[in-house]
């Protein structure tokens, strides 16, 4: 794996042409969902599998999962081929630690779902889940729809500042990012990585290139202040 700090993750890729744009202007991961509750995958898989294999480190391609068991999860990775998995479902902690035994070489984001009123739910989780994660990733929680990621919602950033100290290990922020916040969201939170999606998408629903340019750029001059 890469570095994991100052990193620059695009979600939610739809095809190769994507994944092309977004390498081009300098994202450094590329995350790809998946099997979703919804049944409505933006890519499919064997597409997804085919951009992942071609992409060279540091770059990566990272399967965004609702899946929840870790037998399952592990099949799913080996599969597509990916280095790296983004849980976003209510994965238990013997599954998490489960996955570990089972990939000890797969790099593991566990998702937070920030809700209104959850910072101690999610603090408490992090102590309990934190060896067997290498990184986390704060997500808004939309209570119209119930869905907790790509809602375009940012939330309290003052919950993921709380989380980026309490947590042994590093924290990727989602949430609603896009080329205007990003700048102040890391400057606020200090997270070791961002991620973006519909943030990025023109109303064509594709990613637009003057887009990831901009949240790329505004994103390293954020990671270069703080350090």
């Amino acid at each position: 794996m890469t570095e994991v700090n100052k990193l620059v993750q695009v979600a939610g890729i739809i095809d190769a042409a994507e994944a092309d744009l977004c390498i081009g202007e300098g994202a450094d991961w590329l995350g790809f969902a998946l099997r979703l509750p919804s049944g409505k995958d933006d890519i499919p898989e064997q597409d997804a599998a085919a951009i992942i294999k071609g992409l060279e480190a540091p770059h990566a391609g990272v399967l965004i999962s609702y899946l929840t068991d870790a037998e399952e999860v592990s099949r799913f990775c080996h599969e597509l081929g990916v280095v790296a998995v983004q849980l976003h479902g209510d994965v238990e902690t013997e599954q998490l630690r489960l996955l570990k035994e089972l990939r000890p070489e797969l790099f593991v984001l566990k998702s937070l779902v920030v809700k209104e009123d959850n910072a101690d739910e999610l603090l408490k989780l992090v102590d309990d889940t934190h060896p067997f994660v290498d990184m986390y990733i704060t997500d808004t929680f939309d209570p119209k729809t119930g869905a907790k990621g790509a809602t375009g919602l940012t939330h309290d950033w003052n919950v993921s500042a709380e989380l980026v100290r309490r947590s042994p290990k590093p924290l990727m922020m989602a949430g609603g990012l896009n080329p205007e916040n990003v700048y102040d969201a890391i400057r606020t939170v200090k997270p070791a990585a961002v991620d973006a999606h519909t943030g990025l998408e023109g109303p064509d629903g594709r990613k637009d290139r003057a887009k990831v340019a901009k949240f790329v750029a505004e994103a390293r001059r954020a990671f270069d202040e703080i350090g």
